[in-house]
C-alpha cells in the first residue's frame, strides 16, 4: 500500500518514543510506501482545466532504525490524497481552527475517493475533553462551563478539583484547587479561573479530583474497537499532580484491569463504528477522563515493557480497514 501520514514536521519527532514513527517503521517493514505531509500543506484547487482535488506536496521517505536521522527523504511530489491507499491523520492537538479546517479538507478528500483514518467527521465530533460527556456513567463529577460563579461553586462544593482547558495536551494548563482545612477556597481559585476562562470568555472543564491518580493516569488503546491488553499508567512524580509523560510522569505498562475493560467494552464498538480506528482512553481508577482521537500515543512504551507489538496490531487493523474501504 501507499500510505500518507498527515502530521507535524517529521524533524520534530522523537523516534525513541513516537507512536507515528513506530507505525511508519512497521508499515515500511511490510513493504508499504511511506509518505508524509503537514496539515498546513493541504489544499483544494479547481484549475483552468476543471480539475479539482485535495492535494499536497508529499514527502516520500524511508524510515530508518537509527535515532538520528530516523528517515531518509526520497523525493517530494505534489499528490492528490485519493491516490493513496490510506491517509492517516496524526496531527497533535490543539484542536484549533486550523485543525478544524484540515478535517474539512480531509472530508472533501474522502468525497473524492480518499480513505482517511481516523475519519475526519469523527475527529470533529469527538473533541478529546468533551467526548466523555456521552458516557456520564463512567466519568467523575464534572462541570463544563465558562461561568466563573458556577466554577467557583463547583470547586467549593467538591473541595478538591482539577480544572483544565478544553484544547490542551500533555497536561498543559491543568491545575489542582483544594479547599483549606477550614473549608476556605483555595487562595488561587480566583486567578486560576480568571486565567483559564479569560474572564468568562472561554469554556473550561472542572472535575472532582481522583486520588487514584497516585497509581497512574492509564492510557488504554482501542484499535478498531478492541482494547490492547496493556495500558500505560502514567504516574505523577516529585509532588506533581499531573501524570502526563510530557509533565515528567513515569510510564509503567500493566495488564488491563477489570474497570479498564468495562469502559473499553462499553465505548469500543460505538467509536469504531463511527470511523475511529485508533482511540486512546484516559482512565484514573475506574473513571474515564478523556477520549483521545487526534494522535493517540504510548505504542513504544507498551511494546518495550511488555513485548506486545502495538504497532503491528495497528497496521494489521489499518490494512484490513483499507481493504474494506477499497
Amino acid at each position: 500500500m501507499k500510505l500518507l501520514f498527515v502530521a507535524d514536521p517529521l524533524e520534530a519527532f522523537n523516534p525513541k518514543k513516537d507512536s507515528t514513527v513506530a507505525m511508519m517503521r512497521e508499515a515500511a517493514r511490510r513493504g508499504h510506501a511511506i509518505w508524509a505531509c503537514e496539515p498546513r500543506q493541504l489544499r483544494w484547487i479547481r484549475d483552468a482545466r476543471g480539475a479539482q482535488a485535495v492535494q499536497a506536496p508529499c514527502r516520500h521517505i524511508q524510515p530508518l532504525d537509527a535515532a538520528r536521522p530516523w528517515f531518509t527523504e526520497i523525493e517530494v511530489v505534489g499528490m492528490e490524497l485519493r491516490d493513496f491507499d490510506a491517509v492517516l491523520m496524526r496531527k497533535d492537538p490543539p484542536f484549533d481552527s486550523e485543525f478544524f479546517y484540515a478535517t474539512h479538507l480531509l472530508e472533501q478528500a474522502e468525497r473524492e475517493g480518499a480513505r482517511v483514518f481516523n475519519r475526519p467527521r469523527a475527529l470533529r465530533d469527538h473533541p478529546e475533553k468533551l467526548a466523555i460527556l456521552e458516557w456520564p456513567e463512567h466519568i467523575p463529577d464534572t462541570l463544563v462551563s465558562r461561568d466563573p460563579a458556577a466554577l467557583r461553586a463547583f470547586a467549593r462544593e467538591h473541595g478538591d478539583v482539577i480544572v483544565k482547558p478544553l484544547d490542551g495536551m500533555g497536561g498543559a494548563g491543568v491545575f489542582r484547587l483544594r479547599n483549606g482545612a477550614d473549608g476556605a477556597p483555595d487562595a488561587n481559585l480566583g486567578v486560576v479561573l480568571e486565567t483559564l476562562t479569560d474572564n468568562g470568555r472561554r469554556t473550561i472543564m472542572a472535575q472532582g479530583y481522583l486520588p487514584e491518580i497516585a497509581q497512574g493516569d492509564k492510557r488504554v488503546l482501542l484499535i478498531d474497537g478492541e482494547p490492547v491488553p496493556y495500558s500505560l499508567a502514567r504516574i505523577p512524580q516529585g509532588g506533581e499532580t499531573r501524570g502526563n509523560l510530557a509533565a515528567g510522569g513515569l510510564g509503567r505498562a500493566q495488564a488491563l484491569q477489570e474497570g479498564d475493560l468495562a469502559i473499553a467494552r462499553a465505548l469500543g464498538p460505538a467509536l469504531a463504528a463511527r470511523g475511529l480506528l485508533l482511540v486512546g482512553l484516559d482512565i484514573i481508577g475506574t473513571r474515564l477522563t478523556e477520549i483521545n482521537v487526534t494522535s493517540p500515543t504510548c505504542f513504544v512504551e507498551i511494546t518495550d515493557q511488555t513485548g506486545f507489538d502495538v504497532a503491528g496490531r495497528f497496521i494489521d487493523a489499518l490494512e484490513a480497514a483499507a481493504a474494506r474501504a477499497a
